[in-house]
């Protein structure tokens, strides 16, 4: 199995990390995104503040690395001839912050394949874990699934419950996430693709939810304590967007 990888977080180099060691995928290119880029739902760069710098282990493999940052020349769309190219099995999205056209969906044989933290279609969107969190959810999960034209919508590969304790804070819940979802995905690349279970989404039952911003941050002192609480600690580090 061959692929395209795509990632710009700590939960990408840990996933990337694994397809190395386990050997059941060989990784022929590496996009990547910088620290700061442009976004469409943002007039100003947009921070990653779960950055993971990917051109060390995309040198180490010997193997093509390409930034994408939103800007003219620098878009996944740009680099359709070398995907076309490579012609992986599949692209494998981890860990990433655009949508991907179905003109790049399109140039591997399984098509694309993201990793979403949550139990789709529930908590569908931005920031899974933390609105999980915030809502005071005690159970969340991650899906494997093909990516389509819409937001969170292909349909699934696999999923895995997880859950949400007392203890947990956003970083002990992203830890317990990236474990699971390296998990799940190297069961379905070890299974094969002939033998997985394609499952349809309900889409009638699913709720997107939007990106958070430092504004949402700010904590209402008219709330019960229990709702501040799941609050703080669903913005901890690496975070920290709560202001009081």
């Amino acid at each position: 199995m061959t692929c395209v990888f795509l990632g710009a977080t700590t939960f990408s180099e840990a996933v990337l990390n694994s397809l190395i060691s386990q050997k059941s995928t060989v990784v022929k290119a590496v996009f990547a995104v910088p620290k700061t880029f442009s976004i469409s739902y943002s007039k100003a760069k947009v921070r990653n503040t779960n950055f993971a710098d990917l051109k060390s282990i995309a040198k180490k493999l010997k193997v093509p690395y390409h930034e994408i940052n939103g800007t003219q020349g620098h878009k996944l769309s740009d680099y359709e001839g070398l995907i076309k190219k490579i012609n992986p099995d599949v692209i494998l999205v981890m860990g990433w912050y655009y949508m991907i056209p179905a003109s790049i969906r399109n140039l591997s044989k399984y098509g694309a394949w993201g990793i979403h933290a949550s139990l789709l279609p529930d908590y569908a969107g931005g920031a899974p874990l933390v609105w999980a969190m915030i809502n005071g959810e005690n159970q969340t999960g991650v899906s494997l699934f093909k990516l389509s034209d819409g937001v969170d919508d292909g349909d699934i590969i696999a999923q895995k419950k997880i859950k949400i304790s007392a203890n947990d804070n956003i970083k002990t819940l992203y830890d317990k996430a990236t474990h699971t979802s390296i998990e799940i995905l190297n069961t379905s690349l070890k299974q094969g693709v002939k033998k997985i279970k394609i499952t349809p989404q309900n889409l009638s039952k699913q709720k997107i939810y939007p990106q958070r911003s430092p504004a949402d941050g700010k904590i209402d002192w008219t709330w019960s304590a229990d709702n501040i609480r799941n609050f703080i600690r669903a913005q901890t580090k690496p975070y920290l967007n709560c202001m009081v």
